[in-house]
């Protein structure tokens, strides 16, 4: 099978084309035929890229662990909770081989069954984004209705979902962005976008019971002022797993999956209470460019998305 393996040194970090060998799914595993997955270019400079669980160093990895496809066999154990060729969408361990590639192993645990009425690009976009919001929102801070929740890069793959999960609570959303994404974000439910080139978040948005950052750096340093009494902060921005300073570390969290909440997003991606947002699509023999090319980055909202298989 055909896959692209980052390869990390000191001197340089690549993406390759190659042929691998197509994996035997274990006790508790499926093998997904991958038709679409979503990319994360940071996720090539995280630790379980370049780490083993072990601590070992890891010179090569598959990134892409949102994915969606179809089931091309089942491992011992997953007969009784999925069957070859059901349509399947979800996101595997951080230590696993990713999903940009032909095929992919992945716990029975971390997927669940595609919407029929969701395109296997379109289901490959929410897993990780959706996921993040869901457990950031609401395990992490206890978001409550009528809180005033401030989401910082509401155009991106967790900021499109936190603001429809923060509205349907009956929060009051703001969220930073381009005004070129405002009408857009408005219509997923911001009441307020803050145009970051142009305006100060510090001031209009005051008295704020959560800041969901997703952007870091000084954006993130600046907001903790914006809190009100019993005010809270999370974080998932890269830069923030690495600093010091001990709010900051106790407010960052990465994504894990989670197959009860996977599924309750699902449902309601099936009833259209909940919006995928694609902002591009790119060729599995292109997948390289999805990673490394920064043009037209903070263009668009939501995520960019590799088709492995065409017309999916």
């Amino acid at each position: 099978m055909k896959l692209w393996r980052h390869h990390e040194s000191p001197e340089s970090r690549v993406l390759s084309l190659e042929e691998g060998e197509r994996p035997d799914p274990q006790p508790g595993e499926l093998l997904i035929q991958v038709h679409a997955v979503g990319v994360t270019p940071t996720e090539l400079l995280w630790y379980p890229t370049t780490h083993r669980k072990s601590g070992e160093a890891r010179n090569a990895a598959v990134p892409g662990h949102e994915f969606s496809g179809r089931i091309a066999a089942v491992g011992d154990g997953t007969e009784t909770c999925f069957k070859a060729d059901q349509e399947v969408f979800g996101m595997n361990d951080w230590f696993a081989e990713g999903a940009t590639a032909e095929f992919c192993c992945t716990q029975h645990s971390t997927v669940v069954l595609k919407p029929a009425q969701l395109t296997h690009v379109e289901a490959a976009s929410v897993p990780i984004g959706a996921l993040t919001a869901w457990q950031g929102l609401f395990d992490r801070a206890r978001l409550q209705s009528g809180e005033r929740v401030l989401i910082h890069g509401g155009s991106g793959a967790v900021g499109v979902f936190a603001i429809q999960f923060a509205r349907q609570l009956g929060a009051e959303v703001l969220t930073t962005a381009s005004a070129r994404n405002r009408e857009f974000l408005t219509g997923l439910g911001a009441q307020r976008v803050i145009d970051y080139r142009t305006e100060r978040f510090e001031d209009i948005a005051k008295g704020i019971d959560l800041v969901f950052d997703t952007v870091g750096g000084q954006t993130l340093a600046r907001s903790w002022s914006l809190l009100g009494p019993g005010g809270r902060l999370i974080t998932v921005a890269a830069d923030s797993e690495g600093i010091s300073d001990e709010r900051t570390q106790k407010s960052f969290f990465i994504v894990e999956p989670n197959q009860r909440q996977l599924t309750a997003i699902a449902e309601q991606l099936a009833s259209g209470l909940l919006r995928t947002v694609v902002k591009s699509v790119v060729s599995f023999d292109h997948a390289d460019g999805a990673y490394f090319d920064p043009r037209n980055e903070s263009d668009g909202c939501g995520k960019k998305i590799i088709s492995v298989i065409s017309h999916t």
